[in-house]
């Protein structure tokens, strides 16, 4: 594409330092996101005409699709690709393909309170008490460096969470005098604590001195013509320098990198072609999702100052409707969720009522909608209906559709609310039919816990092979006698036999009313609380 002039100008202002880059189209969707180590060099690569033969397919419909972008400075190239990885699990370009999976940075883990703490590799943080150093950006350094960290202050590597004298017979580590062995008595506990406690001062930082003392025997293997020894104390030094290189820790997305160009220009349009009283600084959008009746779910999305707040994200599952009636789940979703804050009003924790709500619809989802609202005293909060169709807006009393141009920054805030809203219905709708799909017909036999079902699966691999087995090879699995072997065994042959029966809705609401709770708010790591 041709650079705007919008484009042009960021262009010229951004600087030579490094940074992750957010490009996005014409919805301000984000399409891509990328690191660089020069900003201004990396970015400008993108409209530069002279490059666009050596454009693979892939590339050219991505540079034609960018309409904006935003950039994020920070410190170092380490730095950048931690924040790169975060961002991509945040929005899920489309045109990126690396660090879409649910896999993190590596973290070192030490607890202190273990009986003999030794230092392991994680990629999940824990509320366990434990102290975590990262993540670290380079997997391959951080692996070299915690060799050198149990080398330089004589820590353990071995698996066990109590060694003892039986571990020691054939410990490599304590053979090799990495470690002083507290596991024989060697050092007290207290000694040993010491030595980690060193260990951790050096994670956050206090490396000048080893850093010192390995450049002084490189060279000294350097003079005396040892190469490969001077190489690999260099390359421990470079190890340790990645490793221990400061970065900054991102919680959540920086506020500073807004999904759309001007949040607050649409806003302020919006609210002027709504004809509301001011602009709509927060916004609730609803939308349901369902197959064929089934797995009726909605979701509410919340937006503040034009931007995703994911902390107030909302996901339903449907308690009283039977069968496909999308008006009758809007309805329940809207008499729910206001219920709830109305409530919360009257327990002095604060009602906190949005000035626009946006329904996914037409004429029929809007109207279940205001009958709902109309009936819990709150028909004064504005709401309107997006038609995906004609992306046409209805609003309570209005025979005729409002269309906004697609140019316009309003219509685009209303689609990028409609689509989080579908987003987020559609993803917790293919979540429950996942669930529904990996069950498995053991979990319906009384008294059966996790391990003894894998158990059995390791054993036959199958529920099928399971039933073709006897009662005495059911028997020999580990958890299993003769009598619940025989149980198990007349459990099966009936399930075999007995017809397939649909579930009721009794027994999904009974289902549901066990998950009716709040769990923490929605983020690249965590997901909306059901209520």
């Amino acid at each position: 594409m041709a650079a705007t002039a919008l484009i042009r100008k960021k262009l010229n202002e951004l600087p030579h330092k490094p940074g992750i880059y957010l490009m996005k189209d014409r919805f301000g969707t984000v399409i891509y996101v990328g690191k660089a180590r020069d900003l201004r060099r990396r970015v400008s690569h993108y409209f530069q005409p002279s490059r666009k033969l050596g454009w693979d397919l892939k590339f050219k419909a991505l540079v034609e699709a960018i309409h904006d972008f935003d950039v994020h400075l920070v410190r170092s190239e380490p730095e950048a690709l931690l924040l790169e990885g975060k961002l991509i699990k945040e929005f899920h370009p489309r045109y990126n393909v690396s660090f879409r999976d649910d896999k993190r940075f590596l973290m070192l883990k030490v607890n202190l309170n273990d009986p003999i703490p030794r230092f392991t590799l994680t990629r999940f943080k824990q509320d366990d008490g434990a102290r975590y150093f990262g993540p670290f950006a380079h997997s391959s350094a951080l692996r070299n460096t915690l060799n050198l960290i149990r080398r330089q202050f004589h820590l353990r590597g071995c698996r066990p969470l109590t060694p003892g004298e039986r571990d020691y017979r054939h410990c490599l580590y304590g053979n090799l005098k990495h470690c002083t062995a507290p596991c024989i008595g060697n050092v007290t506990r207290e000694q040993y604590l010491q030595q980690v406690t060193a260990a951790c001062d050096f994670l956050t930082g206090q490396t000048d001195e080893m850093e010192e003392q390995l450049t002084i025997e490189m060279r000294r293997a350097a003079e005396s013509q040892d190469y490969e020894k001077a190489a690999l104390l260099r390359d421990a030094i470079s190890d340790l320098r990645a490793t221990t290189e400061r970065t900054s820790r991102f919680e959540r997305v920086p506020y500073t990198l807004p999904v759309a160009i001007d949040p607050q220009k649409d806003l302020a349009e919006l609210g002027r072609v709504l004809g509301l009283p001011a602009a709509p600084m927060r916004i609730e959008g609803f939308d349901i999702s369902n197959i064929s009746g089934t797995f009726a779910v909605a979701s509410l999305v919340s937006f503040k100052n034009g931007r995703p707040d994911r902390s107030n994200y909302r996901r339903y599952k449907m308690k009283t409707v039977v069968g496909q009636n999308d008006f009758a789940c809007m309805a329940e979703t809207i008499r729910r969720r206001y219920s709830r804050l109305l409530r919360e009003a009257k327990d002095g924790t604060g009602a906190n009522l949005p000035d626009l709500i946006l329904i996914d619809g037409g004429k029929g989802q809007l109207s279940a909608a205001c009958e709902e609202l109309e009936k819990l005293g709150l028909s004064r909060i504005p709401v309107i209906g997006l038609a995906k169709e004609f992306e046409e807006i209805y609003r309570p009393g209005e025979s005729e559709p409002l269309r906004l141009s697609h140019d316009t920054g309003a219509l685009k805030l209303l689609q990028r609310v409609r689509d989080e809203s579908h987003r987020l219905a559609n993803t917790y709708n293919a979540k429950l039919r996942l669930q529904k799909i990996s069950e498995s017909i053991l979990d319906e036999f009384p008294s059966i816990g996790q391990r003894r079902k894998a158990a059995l699966l390791k054993k036959f691999g199958s529920v099928q092979r399971l039933r073709l087995a006897t009662v005495e090879q059911i028997a020999e699995v580990p958890g299993f006698g003769g009598k619940a072997a025989a149980e198990l065994k007349a459990f099966l042959v009936a399930r075999s036999t007995a017809p397939i029966v649909n579930v009721g809705p009794e027994e999904a609401i009974a289902d549901d009313a066990r998950e009716d709770s709040e769990i923490p708010g929605d983020s690249a790591e965590t997901e909306a609380p059901e209520e």
